[in-house]
Protein backbone atom coordinates (compact mmCIF):
# COMPACT_ATOMS: atom_id res chain seq x y z
CA UNK A 1 0.00 0.00 0.00
CA UNK A 2 1.27 3.42 -0.88
CA UNK A 3 1.71 6.17 1.66
CA UNK A 4 -1.47 7.86 0.59
CA UNK A 5 -4.03 9.69 2.72
CA UNK A 6 -7.67 10.38 1.99
CA UNK A 7 -8.63 13.84 3.23
CA UNK A 8 -12.38 14.01 3.29
CA UNK A 9 -14.45 17.13 3.91
CA UNK A 10 -18.15 17.16 4.66
CA UNK A 11 -21.11 19.48 4.24
CA UNK A 12 -20.76 23.23 3.86
CA UNK A 13 -16.96 23.13 3.85
CA UNK A 14 -17.07 24.14 0.19
CA UNK A 15 -18.24 27.52 1.54
CA UNK A 16 -15.11 28.14 3.62
CA UNK A 17 -13.70 31.63 3.32
CA UNK A 18 -17.16 33.16 3.04
CA UNK A 19 -19.18 31.11 5.55
CA UNK A 20 -18.92 32.54 9.05
CA UNK A 21 -15.26 33.58 8.79
CA UNK A 22 -15.39 34.66 12.44
CA UNK A 23 -15.84 30.95 13.32
CA UNK A 24 -14.13 29.07 10.50
CA UNK A 25 -11.56 31.61 9.35
CA UNK A 26 -10.97 33.38 6.04
CA UNK A 27 -9.23 30.48 4.29
CA UNK A 28 -11.05 28.78 1.41
CA UNK A 29 -11.18 25.02 0.92
CA UNK A 30 -9.03 25.44 -2.20
CA UNK A 31 -6.43 27.22 -0.06
CA UNK A 32 -6.55 24.37 2.46
CA UNK A 33 -6.11 21.84 -0.31
CA UNK A 34 -3.01 23.73 -1.48
CA UNK A 35 -1.64 23.62 2.10
CA UNK A 36 -2.22 19.87 2.16
CA UNK A 37 -0.60 19.31 -1.24
CA UNK A 38 2.49 21.22 -0.10
CA UNK A 39 2.60 19.29 3.19
CA UNK A 40 2.20 15.98 1.38
CA UNK A 41 5.11 16.79 -0.90
CA UNK A 42 7.24 17.73 2.12
CA UNK A 43 6.31 14.45 3.86
CA UNK A 44 6.69 12.24 0.80
CA UNK A 45 3.06 11.11 0.74
CA UNK A 46 0.21 11.50 -1.69
CA UNK A 47 -3.26 12.75 -0.88
CA UNK A 48 -6.73 12.41 -2.28
CA UNK A 49 -8.55 15.60 -1.19
CA UNK A 50 -12.34 15.56 -1.52
CA UNK A 51 -15.47 17.38 -0.36
CA UNK A 52 -19.12 16.45 -0.52
CA UNK A 53 -22.31 17.81 0.97
CA UNK A 54 -23.85 14.32 0.74
CA UNK A 55 -23.53 11.75 3.49
CA UNK A 56 -23.72 8.79 1.12
CA UNK A 57 -20.91 10.16 -1.05
CA UNK A 58 -18.72 10.53 2.05
CA UNK A 59 -19.50 6.95 3.06
CA UNK A 60 -18.70 5.71 -0.46
CA UNK A 61 -15.34 7.52 -0.36
CA UNK A 62 -14.51 5.96 3.01
CA UNK A 63 -15.39 2.49 1.74
CA UNK A 64 -13.30 3.01 -1.40
CA UNK A 65 -10.28 4.01 0.72
CA UNK A 66 -9.76 0.46 1.96
CA UNK A 67 -6.77 -1.08 0.23
CA UNK A 68 -5.95 2.23 -1.48
CA UNK A 69 -5.03 4.66 1.30
CA UNK A 70 -3.01 4.18 4.47
CA UNK A 71 -5.36 6.37 6.51
CA UNK A 72 -8.13 8.94 6.51
CA UNK A 73 -8.48 12.50 7.76
CA UNK A 74 -12.14 13.37 8.13
CA UNK A 75 -13.68 16.77 8.69
CA UNK A 76 -17.27 15.58 8.73
CA UNK A 77 -18.66 19.02 9.53
CA UNK A 78 -22.13 18.84 11.06
CA UNK A 79 -22.33 15.10 10.33
CA UNK A 80 -19.86 14.68 13.21
CA UNK A 81 -22.72 15.26 15.61
CA UNK A 82 -25.42 13.25 13.83
CA UNK A 83 -24.06 10.45 11.66
CA UNK A 84 -23.90 6.95 13.04
CA UNK A 85 -23.51 5.90 9.39
CA UNK A 86 -20.20 7.76 9.03
CA UNK A 87 -19.02 6.32 12.33
CA UNK A 88 -19.87 2.82 11.09
CA UNK A 89 -18.13 3.46 7.76
CA UNK A 90 -14.90 4.49 9.48
CA UNK A 91 -15.08 1.44 11.76
CA UNK A 92 -15.79 -0.90 8.84
CA UNK A 93 -12.72 -0.05 6.76
CA UNK A 94 -10.20 -0.71 9.55
CA UNK A 95 -7.99 2.22 8.56
CA UNK A 96 -6.55 4.69 11.05
CA UNK A 97 -8.48 7.93 10.90
CA UNK A 98 -8.11 11.39 12.41
CA UNK A 99 -11.14 13.56 13.13
CA UNK A 100 -10.54 17.20 12.23
CA UNK A 101 -12.42 20.44 12.90
CA UNK A 102 -11.47 24.01 12.12
CA UNK A 103 -13.17 25.38 15.23
CA UNK A 104 -12.93 24.10 18.78
CA UNK A 105 -16.14 22.07 18.90
CA UNK A 106 -15.79 21.67 22.68
CA UNK A 107 -16.06 25.43 23.21
CA UNK A 108 -19.16 25.88 21.05
CA UNK A 109 -22.83 24.97 21.33
CA UNK A 110 -23.66 22.00 23.52
CA UNK A 111 -24.76 19.77 20.61
CA UNK A 112 -21.36 20.21 18.92
CA UNK A 113 -19.61 18.63 21.90
CA UNK A 114 -21.01 15.23 20.89
CA UNK A 115 -19.00 13.43 18.22
CA UNK A 116 -20.00 10.03 16.90
CA UNK A 117 -16.82 10.05 14.82
CA UNK A 118 -14.50 10.32 17.84
CA UNK A 119 -15.51 6.84 18.98
CA UNK A 120 -13.75 5.22 16.01
CA UNK A 121 -10.74 7.43 15.24
CA UNK A 122 -7.21 7.39 16.61
CA UNK A 123 -7.38 11.07 17.54
CA UNK A 124 -9.03 14.44 17.10
CA UNK A 125 -7.60 17.82 16.13
CA UNK A 126 -9.79 20.87 16.56
CA UNK A 127 -9.57 24.61 17.03
CA UNK A 128 -6.51 25.43 14.93
CA UNK A 129 -8.30 26.56 11.78
CA UNK A 130 -6.67 25.68 8.47
CA UNK A 131 -3.42 24.84 10.29
CA UNK A 132 -5.20 21.77 11.67
CA UNK A 133 -4.97 20.02 8.31
CA UNK A 134 -1.14 19.79 8.17
CA UNK A 135 -1.17 18.91 11.88
CA UNK A 136 -3.59 16.07 11.18
CA UNK A 137 -1.38 14.85 8.33
CA UNK A 138 1.68 14.80 10.59
CA UNK A 139 -0.23 13.01 13.35
CA UNK A 140 -1.67 10.39 11.02
CA UNK A 141 1.64 9.64 9.28
CA UNK A 142 3.34 9.39 12.67
CA UNK A 143 0.65 7.02 13.90
CA UNK A 144 0.89 4.87 10.77
CA UNK A 145 4.67 4.73 11.14
CA UNK A 146 4.39 3.67 14.77
CA UNK A 147 1.75 1.00 14.07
Amino acid sequence: MTRSILILNGPNLNMLGTRQPEVYGPTSLADIEALCVAKAKEMGVTIDFRQSNHEGALIDAIHAARGVHAGIILNAGAYTHTSVALMDAIASVALPAVELHLSNIHAREEFRKTSYISRVVVGQICGFGAAGYPLAMEALISYIGDS
